[in-house]
């Protein structure tokens, strides 16, 4: 399709909107995909490796808890901290930073020798971790046309639980052969040097370099968009003022909470904040859990790849509703499902004694792989709910924002995952569940949304 001179050609996003799918858009979409795998590889890889770490180093559920909270805590900073400077110094440098603290770090995490030290290098892991994943987010949204947007956005943060599984895999069947610290060496490793690639290929967003209004991008600014639509009308390109559209407003906190912005900002917040909560309590705590009623640590590495294997199908259907459908009942129908879910574990789990061995596991693996529809899908429609709440300005810091919160609830959540396991046994972790899920149903009725 080939663009016109027409009013069209003062803004990249309407020329982008307005072509096909070009091989250099996909090139990015895969390069973005591939940075969420091994973020989610990094995330998950304390929850598969924690009942080996515990083992090695005698620790009971109150004493793993500081690990698996330590890298959380290092997301919710890294969200917003990086999230920010997406916005500043652009989308392509903080994703290239990102990738190199959670590599080393992860790497350092293998090399570990005490829990002090573990504690700290998944600390510094998590920054990186945590700021990633805006910076994909702002690019990703902006090299896709609208009508592709929702389902481009889902493929790559499909990369978060393709990550997990394969994580969980390589936990289930290397663990007894090259030790926890093997697994973050791989998760080190590969995106260190996956990193080399990112620096040769991945591209700036035209999008930041019009709303940075230099001279000097001019020349890249055409460059891209002629990457991006080949066929283009050089005239337009040449010829393009590369103005955006639209009232222009500052990338800052004070912004989100201005009149404008300020009820979806809480309301984002706090369904961001208590379904993380959920969702980081269930997945971090998930194969120690599983080890608690009584199967064995490689067994239970496999909850890991059971919670997220549905998700990525669901994801895939979302996405084709996402852009056609109003998010709210998308968001409150996947939330009380998984309040269910919840509901299910914990009696499933009191069942158990009535139940022969592998009718009990079966039951829980299927609530199990339920509960990543029902508690993790939300995530995927609420990135998609960030994207179209604020305009390119304050994109990368809106979602980072967002994400900070999340990452502190799931902090809040995966701090709460030991003492509920500790109190309240095997039944009661999944009862707790329950909480923070019907507080996120209440942070999504407060969303305002255009449809």
């Amino acid at each position: 399709m080939k663009a016109s001179s027409s009013p069209l050609s003062t803004d990249p996003r309407a020329l982008i909107d307005a072509a096909s799918l070009s091989r250099f858009q996909w090139q990015t979409f895969v390069l973005c995909f591939f940075v969420t795998l091994f973020d989610g590889f990094d995330t998950q890889a304390i929850a598969y490796t924690g009942p080996a770490i515990a083992n090695a180093f005698h620790l009971g559920p109150s004493e793993l808890t500081p690990l698996i909270v330590a890298g959380t805590v290092g997301m919710a900073l890294g969200a917003i901290s990086l999230g920010s400077l997406g916005d500043r110094i652009g989308r392509r440098p903080t994703i290239l930073l990102a990738v190199l603290v959670f590599g080393i770090f992860s790497l350092a995490t293998g090399f570990a020798r005490s829990p002090n030290e573990i504690l700290l290098a998944r600390f510094f892991t998590g920054l990186g971790m945590g700021g990633a994943i805006p910076a994909v987010l702002s690019l990703v949204s902006e090299f896709a046309p609208a009508r592709h947007r929702g389902l481009v956005i889902t493929g790559v943060l499909l990369g978060l639980p393709t990550g997990a599984i394969g994580g969980g895999l390589l936990g289930a069947r290397l663990l007894s052969y090259i030790g926890w610290e093997g697994i973050f060496m791989i998760g080190g490793i590969l995106p260190l040097v996956y990193l080399l690639i990112l620096y040769a290929r991945l591209p700036e967003s035209p999008f930041f370099l019009a709303v940075q209004d230099l001279p000097r991008h001019r020349q890249e600014i055409t460059t891209l968009l002629r990457k991006i639509i080949p066929s283009a009308d050089e005239a337009v390109l040449r010829t393009a003022s590369f103005v955006t559209s639209g009232e222009t407003v500052r990338a800052s906190f004070r912004t989100l909470i201005s009149p404008r912005f300020l009820r979806n900002t809480l309301a984002v917040w706090i369904t961001y904040f208590c379904n993380w909560a959920a969702w980081f309590m269930l997945i971090l705590w998930l194969p120690t859990v599983l080890k608690t009623a009584g199967l064995p640590h490689e067994q239970a590495a496999l909850g890991t790849v059971v919670i997220n294997s549905p998700a990525i199908l669901f994801c895939l259907v979302m996405a084709y509703y996402l852009p056609k459908k109003p998010v709210r009942p998308l968001l409150t129908t996947t939330l009380a499902f998984g309040i269910v879910v919840a509901l299910g574990l914990g009696l499933a789990s009191n069942l158990a004694s009535n139940l022969a061995g592998n009718t009990q596991w079966a039951l829980v693996f299927f609530l199990i792989g339920a509960a990543g529809v029902g508690i993790g899908l939300p995530q995927i429609a609420l990135n998609y709910v960030v994207i179209e709440a604020y305009p390119t300005e304050l994109r990368a810091t809106g979602a980072g924002w967002a994400i900070g919160m999340g990452r502190t609830g799931s902090i809040i959540g995966a701090a709460l995952g030991g003492w509920c396991l500790k109190v309240g046994g095997v039944a009661g972790f999944y009862y707790a569940l329950i909480v923070p899920l019907l507080l996120a149903i209440v942070g999504v009725l407060m969303i305002r949304t255009k449809k």
